[in-house]
């Protein structure tokens, strides 16, 4: 009977044959993908010849100093004030109905075409016009939105 292995000897790799099977590696990517290679290589030359390959180089060797610039402009206060307010307005749109505001965008839309209709046919609006249009439920009921949501807005800022 033989004796059964108890070490297993890993062939070592020099480092002379690790670089030639990456080069092997690298050029058999190349092989297999030509058509890539050269689009790439197309692309990096368009962005040399424009400069923008310059720029980003330069960009990325000065990574820290464009950081310090960009988190030095986002603490200005115009810029925390405008990031409030738009976390605000985002706020108040989720409490909002959507069926509520596609009414009134549909509504508003159907206005100023009506608007500039009656701008373009140039014709005059008398006092006895706005008494007449009172009673013209279309008006009527904008009117009383108008109101209602003038007076919501003052009890808002009541608080």
């Amino acid at each position: 009977m033989a004796r059964p292995i108890t070490k297993v000897v890993k062939p070592e790799v020099s480092e002379e044959q690790k670089q030639a099977q990456t080069v092997d590696r690298v050029l058999q990517s190349l092989a297999e993908n030509p058509e890539g290679i050269q689009a790439t290589i197309k692309l990096l030359q368009e962005l040399h010849d424009s400069g923008i390959l310059g720029a980003l180089n330069a960009a990325v060797e000065a990574k820290e100093d464009i950081a310090k610039i960009v988190v030095g402009q986002m603490v200005r206060p115009p810029v925390t004030n405008m990031i409030n307010n738009a976390m605000a307005v985002a706020g108040g749109l989720t409490e909002l109905d959507p069926e509520m505001t596609k009414k009134l965008m549909a509504g508003v839309t159907k206005g100023l075409q009506r608007a500039d209709e009656a701008l373009q046919s140039g014709a005059k609006v008398g006092v006895f016009d706005l008494i007449k249009a009172l009673r013209d439920p279309d008006i009527n009921r904008a009117m009383g939105f108008g109101i209602n949501l003038l007076k919501g807005v003052g009890e808002g800022l009541k608080d």
